[in-house]
């Protein structure tokens, strides 16, 4: 390559001045004191050697943000002929977004600290390398995986729900086990009813939230609070019974491992739990497979059975139900209350509807059409596969016992034990384990909703390194273990706390939703009405009678956990009001509260102060009032996750503290303190002036107050103390008195 040739992005380095290493001068002056040149002249004139040639396409770019950091590095490299200096774009720390404003990069974005990048490098095994805030849009799910992803709960009920309402009529007799039809009729009819209203629901709050949300913008806070627990403890529940059924399908084919049900279990919840960290579009391809692989085998199963049956292949036909396999002593008579709790228990199918319109922002544009064509898909299956299971169950008269399920006894029948007979149990099992991914969907969102509505810790609002909601993520994963272990893996045990959270959530929501078309009386609101009333009414009568049937068997747990968790929310966000309106400020007192600039009598100031900020409260103004008192020189540093939230503040800033500049870090991975760091060692490198950095706080008397706060300017002082020439000072403000601390003069963590 000839001379002329050579890219422009890089300049050879004259012999004699190879010794010298280090990059020359940036400063405006000395670029305006010498005219630009050309590559050749590079190499024609010694003097000019040093100098770095910009690329062509960077040429009108400008060479510094507006608050005087150099946004291009310089790299050193060499070929085999001679070392060069290189301006390299795609290791830049940070990118030029608007005045006052950049963007940090990946590379910015690494963690610091030894334990910090061991955990980034397992993280990135297991997980996968980071995702940018920027593509949660392609996060979104297509109709198909949404189907797997949201209705494998739903669907997977179909697989013990039979079972459930056949083990309460055992206690009248095997000869009563023929109520199980008419049963599953009725939850069929309850099943299409709460699917039309949700899809009212789906189309009058695309935004998702669910029942929780419905609630406490038509009946108030406190049904939003108690729609939001019974969800919770639902979705937590729902992992623990889908998990245990999951297992009980793999022990009935594999009795030996009838006695590992509990670690089998915890592991199983442990796959799932990464297999979601990894992002919900990874699970959605992952998860996607075993699900229609269940559909397709209970299907053959049905159909194929139907057939038998249809040709006189079965101890029982269309019309007459078959004699039971084997007879049971009756240990109590068939009255009224017990077909209830038959009914109660049989309801778990309907577990899991609800998910759907939890999940409207996942799905793909239009998310509406596309969220309500899912729904409608997810019952036709649903009713479906329950009432063919049931009426095949009938048919040949099955008889529930400890050591095998009905599915896995019509599997058996229909099929044979052989190899289609395995096959078709393992995808019972799978879809069961799969169904708690219906809660990894759910449960996260939700508490992110209630963390951002200050009823939950914020940091449930956090999405981790692959957009997850990981918080909430690892917080279902432990509560569903602990719960499955505490109850043995047992299903039957479990499915009593399970079916009441659900339908209180059910006529919360549809109560919700009469209230909502009797505000609105929008385009086709009687229609709605009517269907959510109705909907209202089915379910809360299940409800009553899930709780008065099933109270003294474990739903009493339930509502105790919900009640917890109400009381909970309660005190949360009593504590963040209070933070709130202790650290509030008045606008129109700021100018008094933040005194001007500290006077310079002897040239230029010797610090330039950094002040992070997350907002406009007594504790930012605290810090900005103590870096006036030393310093003329100070930058207001605010490090947002999300452009919007970003912009806006920006103006409030503009508006509150005008004379003081705002410089805003836009962090697309979510970090906090590594772009920090990165924006303080080029300022340090690049500045005359020494930096202080002002680190406002405020001190909590309760250890629980560091739970509730995440405090992460606490976590650059490890990286910032001892360096040379830099000077770190705590803001630390004391919620508990009636007055701001006294600004007074830092003490310096490091040499001054």
């Amino acid at each position: 390559m000839t001379e002329g040739k050579r890219p422009r992005s890089f300049v050879r380095i004259p012999r004699r001045l190879r010794k010298s290493r280090e990059p020359p001068s940036h400063s405006d002056d000395d670029r305006k004191s010498r005219p630009p040149v050309d590559a050749s002249s590079h190499l024609d004139e010694g003097h000019h050697s040093e100098r770095i040639v910009i690329p062509r396409h960077e040429r009108a770019a400008p060479g510094k943000s507006p608050l005087g950091i150099e946004l291009r590095e310089v790299r050193y490299g060499s070929t085999a002929r001679t070392p060069y200096l290189r301006v390299i774009p795609s290791q830049l720390s940070f990118k030029s977004v608007a005045p006052g404003y950049i963007s940090a990069t990946e590379i910015s974005s690494r963690p610091r600290g030894r334990i910090e990048r061991l955990v980034q490098a397992i993280k990135g095994i297991v997980l996968g390398s980071p995702f940018a805030t920027a593509r949660i849009a392609e996060e979104r799910l297509t109709k198909l995986k949404a189907l797997a992803i949201f209705s494998s709960d739903a669907l997977s009920s179909s697989a013990y729900a039979t079972e459930e309402i056949l083990l309460i009529l055992l206690l009248a007799g095997s000869n009563n086990l023929h109520y199980a039809l008419p049963i599953a009729g009725v939850i069929a009819l309850l099943i299409a009813i709460v699917t039309a209203s949700y899809r009212q629901t789906i189309r009058a709050y695309p935004s998702g939230g669910g029942a929780y949300v419905v609630a406490l913008e038509n009946l108030g806070r406190g049904a939003g609070l108690t729609a939001g627990a019974a969800l919770l403890v639902d979705y937590v529940l729902t992992v623990s019974v889908s998990v245990a059924a999951g297992i009980a399908a793999v022990t009935s084919a594999i009795p030996e491992l009838h006695d590992f049900r509990v670690p089998l279990g915890v592991a199983v919840i442990a796959l799932m739990t990464i297999g979601n960290l990894r992002g919900i579009r990874e699970a959605g391809t992952l998860f996607a497979l075993p699900t229609y692989f269940f559909i397709f085998s209970m299907t053959m199963v049905i159909v194929v059975g139907i057939v038998r049956v249809a040709f006189g292949d079965a101890p029982g036909s269309l019309l007459h139900e078959a004699p039971p396999e084997r007879q049971v002593v009756a240990t109590q008579g068939l009255t009224l209350f017990l077909l209830m709790r038959a009914f109660s228990s049989g309801s778990a199918a309907l577990t899991g509807i609800e998910a759907i319109s939890n999940g409207v922002p996942a799905f793909k544009s239009p998310e509406v059409p596309n969220a309500r064509t899912t729904m409608t898909t997810m019952a036709g299956i649903l009713i479906f596969l329950f009432l063919g299971i049931t009426f095949l169950t009938s048919r040949f008269g099955f008889v529930p016992s400890e050591d095998e399920t009905i599915v896995s006894k019509l599997g058996a029948e229909v099929l044979g034990r052989n190899m289609l007979y395995y096959v078709y149990q393992v995808a019972t099992a799978l879809v069961l384990f799969l169904a708690a991914n219906t809660s990894y969907n759910g449960f996260p969102p939700l508490a992110a909703i209630l963390a951002r509505d200050r009823f939950l810790p914020r940091q449930f609002s956090f999405r981790g390194d692959r957009l997850a909601y990981s918080n909430g993520i690892m917080l279902l994963a432990g509560a569903a273990a602990v719960l499955l272990a505490a109850f043995g893996g047992e299903v039957t045990r479990l499915i009593p706390l399970y079916a009441f959270g659900v339908f209180v959530s059910f006529t919360l929501s549809q109560s919700g939703m009469v209230r909502h078309w009797l505000r609105v009386k929008e385009f086709g609101w009687k229609t709605g009405l009517l269907i959510s009333a109705l909907g209202a009414v089915a379910t809360a009568v299940v409800a009553v009678i899930i709780l008065g049937t099933k109270f003294t068997h474990g739903a009493w747990l339930s509502v105790l956990m919900m009640i917890l968790l109400m009381g909970m929310f309660a005190l949360i966000r009593r504590h963040y009001d209070w933070f709130q309106a202790k650290i509030a400020v008045d606008p129109a007192s700021l100018p008094a509260g933040v005194p001007p600039a500290a006077s310079v009598e002897h040239g230029a100031p010797r610090d330039h102060v950094i002040v992070p900020v997350d907002g406009i409260n007594k504790i930012s103004c605290g810090a900005i009032a103590m870096a006036r008192e030393i310093s003329t020189m100070v930058t207001a540093v605010h490090v947002s996750e999300n452009r919007e939230e970003a912009e806006r503040f920006a103006k409030e800033w503009e508006r509150a503290v005008p004379d003081v500049p705002l410089l805003v870090i836009e962090s697309p991975y979510r970090a906090f303190v590594a772009p920090m760091l990165a924006y303080l060692e080029r300022l340090d490198e690049q500045e005359e002036q020494r930096i202080t950095v002002i680190l406002p706080t405020f001190v909590p008397r309760h250890w629980w107050e560091r739970i509730l706060h995440n405090r992460d300017v606490l976590r650059l002082r490890p990286f910032l103390k001892g360096r040379p020439g830099l000077r770190v000072v705590d803001f630390p403000y004391q919620l508990y008195e009636d007055r701001p601390p006294e600004s007074r003069p830092p003490s310096s963590s490091a040499p001054t």
